[in-house]
């Protein structure tokens, strides 16, 4: 069993006994705390004085640096200009890489780059320059890349495994042509930990076969074949490959024609295995993202729990069945971090913040959108079944600053908690512990407001046995005529009286862990101003608070 999956048993085999809970929290905080401090007076000079500004910008001043309105202050956001997926995720030599589209010459979508940073506690960030341009082949769209360690490329250079990347071309050329096959996977490689790479001669590595949409290759090493398995994006559908060099690649099978949720086009698939939670049993996971077709509208991600073969994935639910990894609206294109040590810790994932129905019009100038917190991926039995549960990365813990614990036992109405807070309510956690009282049916959750009477809530609402996201006031919305025309809605997967949620507020969006992550929402708001003041509240009944917790959270950019 690993580390990961102890510290989660740990977790949540009592879920509301607070002791428990806390010194599990606290030890992790101390260590990490020590160790971070040092990365963050490093990272942070590299960030404010060694990172190139972009071509035509400016590099900001240290004392504005990152301060933009709506800028995030613990989540990844480019330093300039238009970001949308996370890419090349993988773990070398003490490293976690990202790398993710990028447009460097406009804060809406163009020919697409591979960008690049690095962390080495998935928190804080180096930007590094621009990894992967456009070239006669085509723009540069989603892919992964992977530590090959025995080099079976033949990349490699000085014993050294080499990283190699692989990725989709987009060819603008032919697609302007009419020409259906425009998109095809070539691969790049590193012998420098990812700082220089070097694009195949043979590329592309797999041609089209015909698909309009043939993208997003997810590669992974498979140690029972000994070979390199793909999962592609093939429209409706995914199409698994396998190779033995990562150069010759061939079809094994295709998965998802009829299964799951088609709204849209599948994309930014994944695969891979885990144990499920208390056991030694593994199962496999495959993640399909598509465009339109959420559970809120528009964009989502959808996950299938399965065998694998090496060739062929088998569903274990009804080909009719959609399980959705976060049922917020700001949560896509999210894939997983390759060659982490399995019993070291959790599959490491992280997502793209934002929407494709209107990414491109956010109401932000000199960057659009951001990422998710990496989160850790647990499969865990549940009321409804077999679930991939969702829980934020330990290493955020060290973020906390200062501690607010409210002194409530009931709930029955609202109560103010800004003058309690020594931090601003835009930038915090918070941990709730909470059980319904007799037969009420009480709506539930906290609400952030401003001056300008803008406000969001979060919460959930007994009587519909759901959770919400609601910034239907939280301001700027005139962008786009759907982006808060509706309360965001969420089900319940556990069945219990009792909840443990955990909730992170960071300037312009919201993130909540249900359930010790059995439901996930990830949302996005723009008010006119910062969200300075915040309340609990319980309506049409009365809720018992075993917890109420908030936590400041530091800045990863100063």
């Amino acid at each position: 069993m690993s580390s990961c999956q102890q510290n989660i048993i740990n977790a949540t085999s009592q879920p509301h006994d607070a002791a428990q809970v806390k010194i599990y929290h606290t030890v992790l905080w101390y260590w990490k705390l020590s160790f971070n401090f040092m990365i963050l007076t490093l990272l942070l000079h590299s960030c404010q004085h060694d990172t190139q500004p972009v071509v035509g910008e400016s590099a900001p001043g240290p004392s504005d640096y990152y301060a933009e309105p709506h800028r995030p202050q613990f989540h990844f956001s480019p330093e300039k200009m238009w970001m949308n997926d996370p890419n090349g995720l993988v773990f070398f030599e003490g490293e976690y890489h990202l790398f993710y589209q990028y447009y460097p010459d406009s804060t809406v979508w163009g020919p697409m780059h591979w960008g690049h940073a690095v962390s080495t506690d998935l928190v804080h960030w180096q930007h590094l320059p621009i990894a992967l341009y456009p070239d006669s082949l085509g723009y540069i769209f989603s892919g992964s890349a992977v530590v090959d360690w025995q080099n079976t490329s033949g990349f490699g250079k000085n014993v050294q495994p080499p990283l190699v990347a692989i990725f989709t071309y987009h060819n603008t050329v032919w697609e302007k042509a009419g020409r259906a096959d425009f998109q095809t996977q070539g691969i790049a490689y590193s012998n420098d930990k990812g700082r220089t790479w070097f694009k195949y001669e043979g590329n592309p590595v797999i041609p089209n076969p015909g698909l309009r949409d043939f993208r997003d290759p997810k590669v992974s090493w498979h140690e029972g074949l000994k070979e390199w398995i793909m999962v592609l994006s093939m429209g409706s559908h995914a199409g698994i490959y396998h190779s033995l060099d990562l150069k010759k690649w061939a079809l094994a099978s295709e998965f998802g024609k009829t299964e799951g949720a088609h709204g849209g086009v599948w994309e930014c698939p994944d695969l891979f295995e885990l144990k499920i939670l208390g056991s030694d049993e593994k199962k496999w996971v495959m993640l399909a993202s598509i465009n339109p077709g959420g559970p809120n509208g528009g964009s989502a991600t959808q996950y299938f729990i399965g065998d694998f073969n090496g060739k062929t994935f088998a569903n274990d639910n009804p080909p009719d069945t959609a399980l959705w990894l976060d049922y917020g609206r700001d949560n896509y294109a999210g894939v997983t971090w390759s060659d982490i040590p399995a019993d070291e810790r959790c599959r490491l994932f992280i997502g793209w913040m934002s929407n494709w129905e209107y990414a491109q019009s956010t109401p932000t100038q000199a960057w659009r959108s951001a990422m998710t917190l990496p989160r850790q991926l647990i499969l865990r039995n549940t009321a409804r079944g077999l679930r991939l549960t969702s829980m934020p990365a330990d290493e955020l813990l060290a973020l906390r600053q200062v501690t607010f614990a409210a002194d409530l036992r009931e709930l029955n109405g609202e109560v103010d908690l800004t003058k309690d807070l020594q931090f601003p309510p835009a930038q915090m956690e918070v941990l709730l512990e909470v059980e319904l009282i007799g037969d009420e049916k009480p709506d539930f959750g906290i609400e952030l407001y401003n001056h300008k009477g803008e406000s969001y809530k979060i919460g959930f609402n007994a009587l519909a046995n759901h959770y919400y996201s609601d910034r239907t006031l939280a301001g700027k919305a005139g962008f786009s005529g759907n982006f808060a025309a509706q309360v965001h809605t969420a089900p319940r997967i556990d069945g219990s009286r009792s909840f443990y949620l955990q909730f992170f507020f960071d300037k312009a969006s919201a993130e909540l862990f249900a359930d010790w992550g059995a439901t996930v929402m990830t949302e996005t708001f723009f008010p006119t101003e910062d969200f300075d003041q915040v309340k609990l509240y319980a309506k049409h009944g009365k809720i018992s608070i075993k917890k109420a917790e908030f936590y400041g959270l530091a800045s990863i950019w100063k």
